[in-house]
């Protein structure tokens, strides 16, 4: 499991639109790496329209917001478009990287257990280490206290 000061697992992997989100690309910025498990689940849009409302102001401190779930490609490209997102959105079907950042673990919905990706953010330094962790996310006001530690890096 990834912890705070650790170097950041190195990743690339499809992104919507037909880009490629390669981690070592951005490096000496500021990056939010966010698992979600499903597009277009309540919590799921509701955690990425918050990620995208702020988008501006995550790229004024120099931070670039990368969500990342095991969907499609062309399900990141009909969630992006139907919620007008303009954030990273990277396809990890083979789950390398969500298994990389320790993200894949056992969940409980409504008294059944699954295998599933634990809702996670990290916030990687401009020097590749992970600056900060959020695991077992709330959705309500988390993209804003990411914002809030992104300035303060």
């Amino acid at each position: 499991m990834v912890q705070e000061g650790d170097k950041a697992p190195d990743f690339t992997l499809p992104g919507a639109g037909g880009t490629e989100v390669r981690l070592s690309a951005l490096a000496g910025r500021k990056v939010v790496v966010y698992f979600y498990p499903k597009d277009d689940t309540s919590g799921c849009t509701k955690e990425a329209i918050a990620f995208n409302g702020l988008r501006r102001e995550f790229e004024a401190t120099d931070t670039h917001v990368i969500g990342i779930s095991a969907d499609s490609v062309a399900r990141h490209d009909r969630f992006r478009a139907k919620h007008d997102l303009a954030i990273t959105l990277a396809s990890d079907e083979d789950r390398k990287a969500i298994e990389d950042y320790g993200v894949w673990g056992e969940k409980t919905m409504y008294g059944r257990k699954f295998m599933g990706i634990l809702r996670t953010t990290f916030l990687i330094g401009p020097d590749g280490r992970i600056a900060r962790v959020w695991r077992q996310v709330k959705v309500d006001g988390h993209a804003e206290t990411v914002l809030a530690a992104a300035r303060e890096l």
